[in-house]
């Protein structure tokens, strides 16, 4: 470890981060602390401050305090300061970060942030307790069993809702539009986070629904790809990366490939040298020749975005859906000493036409809001107008039963594969409508030219 720093990417989204925050007591003492102003930003002279500022806790504070909770506290204070994403990870941290990358840990299946000084949900993690009690993107935590999460540091917060599998967590909640808290109760359970999930929507038309990008996300997306295709030619993909927070940036990097023949995919600028870096696609042994949807919303972030963008700018996929999250920094894992680590913000990533994601998000080619079943029922089941085959003893037209055999057949087919995701999911049935419109436009362009 001393003769050489490890390095490892990540591309995280902040709701994975633990920040350390400080509250401090600030002991002015004028001939002790006082410092020349010219020599005000020599890091000679502030060292020395904060030395003497260790001294004076060491002997005077009212309590003996071990020098490594302090030293520990003085680091995440530092860090802290730079942005949201940079952190000082204790060794039980680190560990805690090296487990939830290979795919499990035992908790309630939220990812989270601090937005604003209060603890935000980023988005639940599908299948999870929280997923089923209904929780959302953008609820606010502010309280955990009762406690406060004001002021609460987001390692405070990981601790409190984590524990043994079977024990029960209550947290205080607040959604916009709501005049009050709800308390959510939830059983603590072993999450597995399986990164890809797919299943085929209609006759030709596939479904990936990725939920993060964590170590083994590129080999279930070619598992699930494989199983689609061996099930006919597929006209269409539809890939889902709503409330996706994020993940591995070289997992984002493989699964834009894997879409790509060539081209570049991705690139990231810092002021180190080993912070510049261009990742190109490179050719596939297998090729998926059909057009691609990515849908994205507001809890689409980091890694989530690197691929929209990626897809969006080599004009391989048409983005649907709302305004993604804005992530666009790079944090590296640097192991230290003892077993900690820090997590330091080294890079922007930018898109291949040179855009940069941070706080500003991908926008989609077609905007398409999330729309509530019950809301979207209201809106749609106005009027319905009556046609002649709703006549009682209507004569019947030329194939009518056997077109009425196959479409009970083809509601057997989606009911079996599909589920109830079309009928719930606004945003995937307009996904699908485009597919179908780009392959009828590709027939007619066909016949046309003929």
């Amino acid at each position: 470890m001393k003769s050489e720093r490890l390095r490892i990417f990540f591309c995280f989204l902040f709701g994975v981060a633990i920040l350390g925050l400080m509250a401090t007591v600030i002991y002015i003492n004028p001939g002790n602390l006082a410092v020349a102003e010219d020599d005000d930003n020599t890091t000679y002279h502030q060292l020395k401050l904060f030395s003497q500022v260790l001294d004076l806790v060491e002997r005077d504070y009212v309590e003996p305090v071990k020098p490594k909770k302090l030293i520990y506290g003085a680091i995440q204070g530092m860090l802290s300061s730079l942005d949201p994403h940079s952190a000082f990870m204790k060794p039980e941290d680190f560990k805690e970060l090296q487990v939830e990358t290979k795919g499990k840990f035992t908790g309630i299946g939220i990812e989270i942030t601090i937005k604003d000084g209060v603890l935000t949900v980023v988005s639940p993690i599908e299948g999870t307790p929280a997923f089923k009690a209904g929780i959302q993107a953008n609820d606010k935590i502010l309280k955990i069993n009762g406690k406060s999460t004001k002021n609460m540091s987001l390692i405070q917060a990981v601790k409190l809702l984590r524990g043994p599998k079977g024990t029960t967590v209550t947290i205080s909640i607040y959604r916009s539009g709501w005049n009050k808290l709800k308390d959510v109760k939830l059983v603590r359970d072993v999450i597995p986070i399986k990164s890809v999930r797919s299943k085929l929507l209609e006759d030709g038309y596939g479904y990936v629904r990725i939920t993060n990008f964590q170590s083994k996300t590129e080999k279930e997306l070619r598992k699930s790809l494989r199983r689609l295709e061996d099930k006919g030619k597929l006209k269409g993909l539809i890939l889902d990366l709503r409330n996706n927070p994020g993940g591995l940036l070289d997992q984002a990097v493989a699964v834009s490939d894997e879409f790509l023949e060539s081209g570049l995919i991705v690139y990231t600028d810092g002021r180190l040298e080993d912070s510049k870096m261009r990742f190109y696609a490179k050719p596939n042994r297998v090729h998926h020749n059909y057009p691609i949807v990515i849908l994205v919303n507001g809890g689409s972030a980091s890694a989530s975005e690197i691929v929209s963008g990626a897809l969006q700018d080599n004009k391989r996929a048409v983005i649907v859906g709302t305004q993604t999250f804005g992530k666009g920094s790079v944090q590296t894992i640097i192991p230290l000493e003892g077993g900690a680590a820090i997590r330091l913000t080294t890079a922007r990533y930018y898109t291949p036409s040179g855009r940069s994601i941070q706080a500003k998000g991908i926008t989609p080619d077609i905007v398409v809001p999330f729309l509530p079943p019950s809301k979207e029922k209201e809106e749609k089941d106005v009027f319905h107008f009556i046609k002649e085959k709703d006549l009682e003893g209507h004569l019947k037209g030329d194939g009518e039963d056997s077109q009425k055999k196959k479409n009970s057949t083809a509601k057997k087919f989606k009911e079996k594969d599909a589920s109830e995701l079309l009928k719930k999911d606004n945003q995937l049935r307009e996904g699908l409508r485009i597919l179908k419109a780009f392959n009828i436009y590709k027939e007619l362009k066909v016949q046309g030219n003929s």
